[in-house]
């Protein structure tokens, strides 16, 4: 069984921060070779938070695992011919560039088909013209933060996830693919333009937000209550917390029977002439039904519930720190978290690629040190000899990882 699909694609990325960036681990981590490309010096994610205990950036060695690292400096006239180049050269999986440059310096569709007219690239942005943006203004600016968060606040809530950028990158990927479909059907490349604002308006779109919005005024933000249904978390005996949901009539029943609430619930029916079989009654007596449930729970440590709610099949999930899950995720052997060495950290708990193929999931591969295959890349990809990489290494235009040349 074949769990590298992309083998036969090689792809320049030229991104920073972690649209473009999660868009290339992705495709990296489906067997495709990405090709990331940097200053010299690093991009100005190279250290961004978090960091390890080295002082090298987690965050970016997690988000460019399995990739190879090239540096050069593409602001020079000889850099830009050798970025062009690694973008087309020849080859039926090649011709595929991945960006987010912006200013004069940036690699334009048209620079590539110049060269080869099959040639394919995604650029991505902030807004469709062209301004910046990135996950927190855009978020902002869809009105996701005026949903989240307390109702007894009127100050909106950002979240932690840039799921913008994250769907963006996936979105991004999968625009790759059938680009490449594409020129596999007809031979024509393909010139794709993906911005972070249209990713996040059209994914409150898809779930019928906007609509909501023109037709009933804006949502409320309601704590922790799930919208439409019912789900909110709950305290422990012991302090711990957990989220229960309520989605579908058995689920309810599975939630009642446990608790051993279902007369009290059947009572509340009738005098309130409802169905609480019905999801949009149980979210319209969402605070109710919790105060009903809250005691039972608050009974309970967090080893009693887990026992009682996985036995009763109970929709639910303990509240837990990053820490625990990461240890959680390092006990599980089936889980897509492992350690690997990584270069510059040591060992560091990695992600593999998500997706299951037959029960398999593919082990995460550590992120090259900075520059560590620009040799490489320049002389296999391009035909390089050492002397010319070595003259393009003393005028800065090129830079390798230092750990190699100093072996």
């Amino acid at each position: 069984m074949n769990t590298t699909p992309l083998a036969h694609l090689q792809v320049v990325e030229c991104a920073t921060f972690i649209a473009g960036p999660s868009c290339g681990l992705s495709l990296t981590q489906l067997g495709a070779e990405v090709i990331r490309v940097d200053l010299p010096g690093g991009g100005s994610d190279q250290l961004r938070w978090p960091l390890a205990h080295t002082g090298a950036s987690l965050y970016w060695a997690n988000l460019n695992k399995g990739k190879r690292s090239v540096v050069l400096d593409y602001r020079t006239p000889e850099g830009r011919e050798l970025l062009l180049a690694l973008c087309t050269r020849p080859g039926p999986g090649a011709g595929i560039f991945v960006d987010n440059m912006v200013g004069r310096h940036r690699v334009t569709h048209e620079n590539l088909t110049d060269r080869r007219p099959d040639a394919i690239s995604v650029h991505v942005l902030g807004f469709p013209d062209g301004r910046p943006g990135v996950d927190y203004t855009v978020n902002a600016a869809v009105g996701v933060p005026n949903m989240t968060g307390p109702g007894s606040s009127a100050e909106p809530v950002n979240h932690v996830l840039p799921a913008w950028d994250l769907l963006a990158g996936a979105s991004a990927a999968l625009g790759v693919l059938a680009a490449v479909s594409r020129r596999e059907q007809t031979g024509a490349g393909s010139r794709l333009d993906i911005a972070l604002a249209d990713v996040a308006l059209s994914a409150v779109g898809s779930m019928g937000w906007l609509a909501e919005a023109e037709q009933h005024g804006d949502r409320p933000a309601h704590g922790n209550h799930l919208f439409g249904s019912f789900g909110t978390d709950f305290a422990a005996a012991d302090g711990r917390r957990v989220m229960v949901v309520a989605l579908t009539e058995g689920q309810w029943r599975a939630l009642c029977e446990v608790t051993g609430t279902a007369p009290v619930f059947a009572a509340l029916e009738t005098a309130l002439e409802t169905d609480l079989r019905h999801e949009s009654e149980r979210y319209r007596f969402r605070d109710t039904i919790a105060s009903i449930l809250r005691p039972w729970f608050a009974a309970r440590t967090l080893d009693e519930l887990t026992t009682q709610l996985d036995g009763a099949r109970v929709l639910w999930g303990p509240y837990r720190s990053m820490s625990e899950a990461a240890a959680t995720a390092r006990a599980d052997p089936g889980s897509v978290a492992r350690p690997v060495d990584q270069p510059g950290i040591g060992e560091m708990l990695a992600t593999g690629y998500p997706l299951r193929w037959e029960d398999h999931t593919s082990a995460p591969v550590p992120a090259p040190r900075l520059g560590a295959d620009t040799e490489e890349v320049l002389a296999q990809s391009l035909g390089l000899t050492g002397n010319e990489i070595g003259r393009l290494h003393d005028l800065g235009v090129v830079a390798c990882d230092p750990a190699r040349t100093s072996g």
